[in-house]
């Protein structure tokens, strides 16, 4: 199979996670038949195809509390609560059997440099771009295909992630918390939360000598990187 980088990355448009009906035909064109369209031309011209997709497609159930296992890459989706969710959960039941295609699935990804859409600048287990993002080449670059939760290992909660950004990067920084019943009045589309469990991921990556970083130390090394950068 011929390789040329990443082939193809899909992406979603910013505000697409809560789009109102009015960006649902823009979406589904974007995130389902686009993203299809690049597979299958990769495919028929035998090149290796990277889509970064998501892990929001699932919520805690009765088989995956907050405080049991994370959600298997062969577990089905139960999460539909938005429009976005759907089309990505569609599109992975498809896609996953295009045997050029590397599918990583992230979860709320985390920057060095407070972008606008990072999830500590935002607040809409992570992705931490600096462990990840290495790893997603080194995988593509040995031909890997199939399904692979992408984030950093283990889980954390807001306050978790927000109380580490306070301690080490902004001491003046504070924050409100609000039940599930505000943020469905600020939101058009529902959101949940669930853990991913990284195993298949964190065995691939040993094969070649790659260590992913636990997500709570992962965001302390995030954060103590942005406090040597002076980025506030």
């Amino acid at each position: 199979m011929a390789m040329a980088g990443f082939g193809a990355v899909s992406v979603a448009a910013a505000g697409s996670i809560r789009c109102g009906r009015s960006l649902r035909t823009p979406l589904a064109k974007s995130n389902v038949i686009g993203t299809l369209n690049l597979a299958d031309c990769y495919f028929l011209r035998g090149i290796h195809c990277t889509v970064f997709a998501t892990g929001c497609i699932y919520q805690y159930d009765e088989t995956h509390p907050r405080d049991g296992p994370g959600f298997l890459e062969t577990d089905p989706a139960n999460f539909a609560g938005s429009f976005y969710s759907m089309t990505k959960a569609h599109v992975g039941e498809v896609i996953k059997h295009y045997n050029n295609c590397l599918v990583l699935r992230l979860r709320m990804p985390v920057s060095d440099d407070l972008h606008p859409r990072d999830f500590v600048t935002k607040i809409s287990n992570n992705t931490v771009l600096t462990d990840l993002l290495p790893a997603s080449i080194l995988l593509a670059e040995h031909g890997e295909v199939g399904v692979y939760n992408f984030t950093n290992p283990g889980a954390i909660s807001h306050n978790d992630a927000l109380t580490l950004f306070r301690d080490i990067v902004r001491p003046s920084f504070t924050w409100k918390n609000f039940s599930l019943e505000e943020q469905a009045k600020a939101i058009k589309d529902d959101r949940r939360n669930c853990k991913l469990d990284t195993t298949k991921l964190v065995s691939k990556l040993d094969e070649y000598g790659y260590e992913v970083t636990e997500v709570l130390e992962a965001y302390r090394r995030c954060f103590e990187r942005m406090k040597a950068a002076d980025i506030q």
